[in-house]
């Protein structure tokens, strides 16, 4: 069982930004992957971001590449994504998600809603 607190959704207008925040309980390890994945209505889900937990290497979807860089906080069992240059096609549902690679594991949280819109 793994408890996800996801902050920072909200409303935006278009070119602005928002940033994401996402903790989990429980013990890391180095088989962990964090990211994001988002669903908007009428839309599949669609790979946002992700980060190895045990090095700093990064993972985007096409559509976020250079917009939405994602960090982590080992410390505090957490990661950012700073959402830059926002877009209307941007809103979604985005869902905070722990893979663990070793055991194929995966979790996701609740969602927190992102609206981009004038």
């Amino acid at each position: 069982q793994v408890d996800f607190v996801e902050s920072g959704g909200g409303l935006v207008q278009p070119g602005g930004s928002l940033t994401l925040s996402c903790a989990v309980s429980g013990r890391m390890f180095s088989s962990h992957v964090m990211g994001w994945f988002r669903r908007a209505p009428g839309k599949e889900r669609e790979f946002v971001a992700a980060i190895m937990w045990s090095n700093v290497r990064t993972y985007y979807g096409d559509s976020v590449k250079d917009r939405f860089p994602i960090s982590k906080q080992n410390a505090k069992n957490t990661v950012n994504m700073q959402m830059n240059s926002l877009k209307t096609e941007d809103t979604a549902v985005y869902y905070c998600n722990l893979d663990n690679t070793q055991d194929e594991s995966g979790y996701s949280g609740q969602g927190t809603q992102v609206t981009v819109s004038s």
